[in-house]
């Protein structure tokens, strides 16, 4: 079986080097070309544990192909997914003009029957679109009888857990509106149905909708759980008692629980103000949701806060570590990440910055260019610093030298944006902790 995958982010790279892993040929398409070179030597451009092997092992089986020219390899195609970037515009609407573009490009140049499927995060309606255009442009290409089909499969991959959300998902999500569409995505789907996963196959429109429904109700888990931490700290109670005792409720599970300083990174954010607007373009006001968002955008305020709480105010010309700038461990991923929140208010009342991160450098400098300290790694962040603020909980942080923190730091404050530390130990190094919704 021969697909065609367009975009070679996050999406689209995982999802072409997963298939190929199951057998699929798999031709992998970015105007990029730097890129497009990049990966034929085995430059990922992403950080993504397990994905370089796979990237590299199925290239050099010649299962995995690279191109910049999907014209040229589109009618050896039986599907093509679109996974370019929908990204938020000004309003909060996802902006399709990269989806629109892949859609037009491949009106303008197939000949033979073909499933067009979304795998970028669109708003519902969008497969629709794609097809009412594809059509327009068949029939004034003197083609309106070729058949093309679309379908809808939503991707729900964990950054730094995505090879594995890939190869054993808790459930695969398609929308199809014909009997060839599910054909194709039985066939291509095969080899997980072998391992008794679940394929949910339903209509184009719920297809859609389920991917936003699932980002929108983590996100809501999470917002939730931070309102429920910031209400401990205010009452006394512990909010990592409060998470054990929920969580142990079946109804309710552990998953999502975590309080912390807020979600990031290039699902919950984008989507929350997507289905938002998509809510309000319907009529309808999404208030719940406009409440997660609220108290999200107030969460990546916190340590700041506590920061210059501790300091009463008086932080100008103070010197901050900051431990993680991806918006979780295991990826590089900045975007809407809570370190960037913190920073810039660091940086905005006077406050010297000495960041590290394990893997988010290089792409933390597009956003921050030369106003921090990129520091060789956590020891470097800390010399000299007034606190350690720790907004991404890597694993490398968890367990470090104290004495050895305690002797570089000139002021030994903790601001842990995670709950990854334990007051009562700190304390025995002489350090004054601040977890989120603890005592």
């Amino acid at each position: 079986m021969r697909i065609a995958i367009v975009g070679t982010g996050y999406v689209g790279l995982v999802s072409g080097a997963c298939f190929a892993e199951m057998g699929v040929d798999v031709t992998c398409v970015d105007i990029d070309s730097a890129k497009i070179e990049g990966l034929k030597k085995g430059i990922i451009p992403i950080y993504e544990p397990g994905l370089k092997n796979i990237v590299v092992r199925n290239y050099e089986a010649e299962r995995l192909h690279f191109t910049t020219d999907l014209p040229s390899v589109l009618n050896e195609m039986e599907i093509v997914f679109i996974a370019v970037g929908t990204p938020s515009d000004k309003d909060g609407n996802a902006d399709l003009s990269y989806v629109m573009t892949v859609a037009g490009t491949i009106a303008d140049h197939v000949t033979k029957p073909l499933l067009i499927v979304t795998k970028s995060t669109v708003p519902v309606g969008t497969s629709h679109r794609i097809l009412e255009m594809v059509k327009k442009r068949l029939t004034e290409r003197g083609l309106p009888d070729l058949r093309i089909d679309v379908a809808s499969n939503p991707e729900f991959l964990k950054e730094g857990a995505a090879v594995n959300d890939f190869m054993s998902p808790d459930r695969v999500v398609v929308g199809v509106e014909s009997q060839e569409a599910e054909d194709l995505m039985t066939k291509l789907y095969r080899p997980f149905l072998l391992n008794n996963f679940r394929v949910i196959f339903m209509d184009i429109l719920s297809s859609e909708m389920t991917k936003y429904a699932s980002n929108a109700m983590l996100a809501t888990r999470i917002s939730f759980m931070n309102d429920i931490a910031n209400l401990c700290e205010v009452v006394g109670a512990d909010v990592n008692a409060v998470r054990r005792g929920m969580g142990s409720d079946s109804r309710i599970g552990r998953s999502f629980l975590y309080p912390g300083c807020g979600y990031g990174g290039s699902c919950f954010p984008k989507d929350i103000r997507a289905i938002i607007r998509e809510g309000e373009d319907a009529g309808y006001e999404m208030k719940v949701l406009k409440a997660v968002e609220e108290v999200n955008n107030n969460q990546k305020t916190v340590l700041f806060r506590k920061f210059r709480r501790w300091f009463r105010g008086d932080i100008k010309g103070r010197t901050v570590a900051v431990w993680g700038l991806s918006f979780k461990p295991e990826t590089d991923d900045m975007r809407d990440a809570p370190s960037l929140t913190l920073i810039e208010s660091l940086l905005e009342a006077g406050v010297a910055v000495r960041a590290y991160d394990p893997a988010a450098m290089t792409e933390a400098r597009i956003y921050l260019n030369d106003k921090i300290y990129y520091a060789a790694d956590i020891y470097d962040a800390a010399h000299g610093a007034d606190a350690l603020i720790v907004p991404t909980e890597w694993k490398e942080f968890r367990m470090p030298d104290w004495k050895k923190l305690k002797s570089i730091m000139h002021h030994h404050l903790v601001i842990d944006g995670r709950n990854i530390y334990n007051s009562e130990e700190l304390a025995t190094h002489g350090f004054d902790y601040h977890g989120i919704g603890q005592r």
